[in-house]
Formats: C-alpha cells, sequence, structure tokens
C-alpha cells in the first residue's frame, strides 16, 4: 500500500510562489509515476505536473509550463511542486497521486493514478 500526504498549501497574491511537498510512504518502491492534480469548484480535476519516478521525466500542463516544476528527492520518497507567478487561475484543491502499473502513460490529460492525498488548498488572489 501507498498513503500520500500533501502539505505546503496557502494563500498567496497573484505573482506569488508556493512550494507543495507530498511525502509518499508504504511500498514507494511499486511506483510508477508521481505528480499533482488540481480540481477548482465546477470544474473537473485536471493533471498539472507528472513525474516517472525511475527516470525523472516530467511532464506538465501547457498551463503551467514555465511556471511550475515538479521534483523528486533523491530517495524518490518525496515530490515536490515550485510554483512561481501564481495566476488566480492556480486557485483549486492541489492532489498528489501515484499509480502501481509499470510503463503506464503518464502523460497529463492521459495518466490515471491509483492512489491519492487528502489535497491541499492554494488560493491566489488578484
Amino acid at each position: 500500500q501507498v498513503q500520500l500526504v500533501e502539505s505546503g498549501g496557502g494563500s498567496v497574491q497573484a505573482g506569488g510562489s508556493l512550494r507543495l511537498s507530498c511525502a509518499a510512504s508504504g511500498t514507494t518502491y511499486r511506483c510508477n509515476c508521481m505528480g499533482w492534480f488540481r480540481q477548482a469548484p465546477g470544474k473537473e480535476r485536471e493533471g498539472v505536473a507528472i513525474i516517472r519516478k525511475s527516470s525523472g521525466n516530467t511532464y506538465y500542463a501547457d498551463s503551467v509550463k514555465g511556471r511550475f516544476t515538479i521534483s523528486q528527492d533523491n530517495a524518490r520518497n518525496t515530490v515536490y511542486l515550485q510554483m512561481n507567478s501564481l495566476k488566480p487561475e492556480d486557485t483549486g484543491r492541489y492532489y498528489c497521486a501515484a499509480d502501481w502499473i509499470a510503463g503506464r502513460s503518464c502523460q497529463v490529460g492521459t495518466y490515471e493514478p491509483n492512489y491519492w492525498g487528502q489535497g491541499t488548498q492554494v488560493t491566489v488572489s488578484a
């Protein structure tokens, strides 16, 4: 089993920065990819940034490219999302996610994780 716990959310002004963390525990060696999704009220949950744990390859939603950076620690137990130049449209609840399926697509828009964290709120004011 894999447990995911997010932290680092908060409220910032437009143009500010936040760094989200996702701490993974349990059988983390079975994880294929990990990443971040977000959801705003009335909108579908969308993929934001994904990282393939073995290779370090990253995948980003077009809306965050150049502003957000996903990374992992050396032990690959923690995944981070550095969010810069935040916009009000980035507001939402951010969820960490992971999967166990080796070779599963990790591209934003097609990635289907098996495990989810509880989420952390990000609010960006104009």
